[in-house]
């Protein structure tokens, strides 16, 4: 295996760990209102992700360095096709980051609803253009030779990046709803429990779609692949986990879920990087976008180095605030 493959292979891995984290991030964001009858709820809520959104972020960031160091013609080509969708994800991630700050600090119920509002607003947005934006790499856009994007924005809008945006989302609520049950008590882990329950069957019938749909793209016939069918049976088995009052399996078969779909669509792309509507001589590949030797050799050292730091310091932290949360710690106004 090649420092190109490996490149590829970490590359998939920060995405995967991108929305794995911070899918339940998002899944709070979206449903901190719905699953809230009254303001202390809504705070515990929030309040479950409080120390640990903006760390999840983080691969995020990782995942757009690591491709513009190891691949600087995918991450040319890719951010110059997404440039206005990535501006918007960029505008929804920031909203969602004040909205936490500036929600905390409002002395009205008007002002807090504002920005419960941003944030729901965000925690949609950014999956669903990271989805559409991961569909259109599979999907193929108009690409040339020179391997600059030849297309508008709204080449980018295909039925099936449409539905890989919708199928982060759907799985980002329920990943949400999990999180949630896990880490609180009292009613709104019963109201999380009850619509993780509920939203499952729908999500798996989601996650189907997307797993047929992204293996006939793939142009690999229709029986998806063992990842998608992973997929597929963790959605079912989590529904049940849900009804039963496992907090935990749910919330680790939700994990898995969101891990095997993205997963699923590097696998299918391999050893393409962006696939051209333009005809297979055009497509983007891991060989001819990839960095020099010397270059995958640095990165390699530093990752190695680096890394088991970054993961160490972010398990202590899920360690340090593993505890349920209850409403009565945030029934007081003026706490935060």
């Amino acid at each position: 295996m090649t420092l190109v493959n490996v490149w590829f292979i970490l590359i998939a891995v920060l995405w995967t760990g991108f929305f794995v984290l911070e899918g339940f991030d998002f899944g709070v964001g979206i449903l901190h209102r719905y699953l809230s009858r009254d303001e202390p709820d809504r705070r515990t809520v929030i309040n479950t992700i409080g120390p640990l959104w903006d760390g999840n972020e983080v691969w995020l960031v990782v995942a757009g360095a690591a491709m513009f160091a190891a691949f600087p013609g995918w991450y040319a080509t890719m951010f110059s096709a997404f440039y206005l969708a990535l501006a918007l994800v960029l505008v929804a991630l920031i909203l969602r980051g004040v909205s936490f700050e500036f929600r905390g600090h409002a002395r009205s119920a008007r002002t807090r609803g504002i920005w419960s509002s941003l944030l729901i607003a965000g925690s949609i947005v950014a999956p669903f253009l990271l989805g559409v934006a991961l569909g259109d790499l599979l999907r193929g856009l108009p690409i040339g030779s020179d391997q600059e994007y030849a297309g508008t924005f709204f080449d980018l809008l295909q039925p099936y990046a449409l539905w890989v945006g919708v199928t982060l989302v759907a799985l980002c609520v329920l990943h949400g709803s999990t999180f949630i049950a896990l880490k609180t008590t009292g009613d709104v882990r019963d109201r999380a429990k009850r619509l993780a329950r509920r939203a499952a069957p729908f999500v798996a019938v989601v996650v189907a779609v997307y797993a047929i749909w992204t293996h006939v793209i793939a142009d690999k016939g229709v029986l998806p692949n063992p990842v998608e069918i992973a997929a597929i049976l963790a959605v079912v088995a989590a529904a049940w986990f849900a009804g039963q009052g496992r907090d935990g399996w749910a919330f680790t078969l939700t994990t898995i879920v969101m891990a095997a779909v993205i997963v699923s669509l590097f696998t299918e792309l391999f050893p393409r990087v962006m696939v051209s509507t333009n005809g297979s001589a055009t497509d983007l590949t891991i060989s001819n976008t990839a960095s020099g030797s010397y270059t995958l050799k640095l990165m390699t050292i530093i990752f190695v180095l680096i890394f088991p730091v970054v993961a160490a310091y972010q398990a202590w932290s899920y360690h340090t605030f593993r505890r349920r949360l209850n409403r009565t710690e945030f029934e007081n106004p003026t706490e935060e």
